[in-house]
């Protein structure tokens, strides 16, 4: 077991019961909008095609308002084992699974926006522990990113990708992990890239969900369907669905006004982008289910961090290095209906040492809530090629 020190110090989620109980007068009280002018759409995306629609929100807003349990997630995490400790001159609160198994190998995982360890809580012990004596199994460390969750909030400009990245490596070797493997997806991708680029004498190899091209490749020599990948993650960055991300490298000051004094903003969106980004036909929670859901948001209400998390995007919007290159071993899984998917020819271009390239059939943005049997089993196998490779 990990023992608190004067660096790491043990820590407890318990919001107050006046906190809790001010979330619920909110919802209570809240104001909201006439229905959208699409209303009465069948199920699909044209349903959603002016954002969250109004009956959707008024049923999950009077959920979390009289059914939702947040005290039971607080005893899952509190079960799993929270810390904290300062890097950098900044307070970072993280998970912390060590497994049972001698052989276990440390691993990092971190989440991104509209994210948060909340990902991670279903699928850590499995990880850690798993079942079947023949998987690898992992000590798991899953940090809440600057300004999520009970990490502190940058008081000043600074904290990008890189700067986060070298943070990972600072608290692994507090924990006495001075070798280890890391996975992400969305920020979390990126942040495993720069984890596997600038820091190879540390990082065994990556398992990422989100594989950065270089970019200026062109489509010359893909496949229909690699062309029509490219197509579509063209197609959101350019497009209106992106809105969010430019609103948030640009202004996340303004928006973070309504994120931090609207739990019904709040909810709004980020529901907004779990329905877009989710493997399903309409509602996102034919997969991810609304505890799993409010679980996520009520931890950037309690922790008021719908502007610190934005940040993020004004720190680091398309600022991923275009000359880094991966040179230790990597996996990638590229899900269904993600909003970013790179050819395997393109990430060749950035990771030098693919050693498993997966593209399911069924899946999107936030695996670990969609699909997390899949999930774990493919991390493990991704990682098991990776470990295999450094042998």
């Amino acid at each position: 077991m990990l023992r608190p020190t004067d660096d790491v110090q043990a820590f407890k989620a318990r919001a107050t019961d006046a906190e809790l109980d001010g979330l619920r007068a909110r919802l209570a009280s809240a104001r909201l909008p006439e229905a959208e002018t699409v209303r009465g759409a069948a199920p699909g995306p044209r349903r959603w095609e002016q954002g969250v629609p109004l009956a959707d929100l008024v049923e999950l807003v009077d959920y979390w308002r009289t059914g939702y349990d947040w005290r039971a997630f607080e005893e899952r995490l509190n079960g799993i084992g929270q810390f904290r400790t300062t890097v950098d001159g900044l307070g970072i609160h993280f998970l912390h699974r060590r497994s049972a198994r001698t052989d276990a190998t440390p691993l990092v995982l971190t989440h991104g926006w509209p994210g948060s360890i909340a990902e991670f809580a279903g699928v850590v012990d499995e990880l850690a522990d798993p079942k079947d004596a023949d998987a690898p199994a992992f000590h798991v460390v899953a940090p809440s990113l600057p300004g999520f969750g009970y990490s502190d909030k940058p008081a000043a400009t600074g904290w990008g990708t890189e700067r986060i990245a070298a943070a990972w490596v600072e608290l692994m070797g507090r924990l006495g992990y001075g070798r280890f493997v890391a996975h992400g997806g969305d920020w979390g991708g990126v942040i495993t890239t720069v984890l596997g680029g600038r820091f190879p004498e540390h990082v065994l190899g990556i398992h990422t969900l989100t594989p950065q091209a270089p970019p200026g490749l062109t489509t010359h020599g893909l496949t229909a369907a690699e062309r029509e990948w490219t197509e579509e993650t063209r197609d959101f960055w350019d497009g209106p669905r992106a809105a969010y991300a430019k609103q948030q490298a640009a202004r996340p000051q303004t928006i973070g006004y309504s994120l931090v004094d609207s739990p019904v903003g709040l909810l709004a969106w980020i529901l907004d982008k779990f329905a877009e980004w989710t493997d399903t036909g309409d509602s996102p929670f034919e997969t991810v289910s609304r505890d799993r859901l409010l679980d996520n948001v009520t931890l950037y209400w309690l922790t008021r961090s719908g502007a610190s998390s934005a940040r993020i995007y004004h720190e680091s919007h398309n600022s991923l290095d275009p000359a880094l290159r991966v040179d230790v071993p990597s996996a990638v899984t590229v899900y269904p209906r993600d909003i970013e998917k790179c050819p395997l020819p393109w990430a060749r271009e950035r990771y030098r040492r693919i050693v498993r390239w997966n593209s399911p059939g069924a899946g999107g943005h936030f695996p670990s809530l969609e699909v997390p049997g899949y999930f774990v089993e493919d991390l493990r196998e991704g990682l098991g090629a990776v470990l295999a490779a450094n042998r």
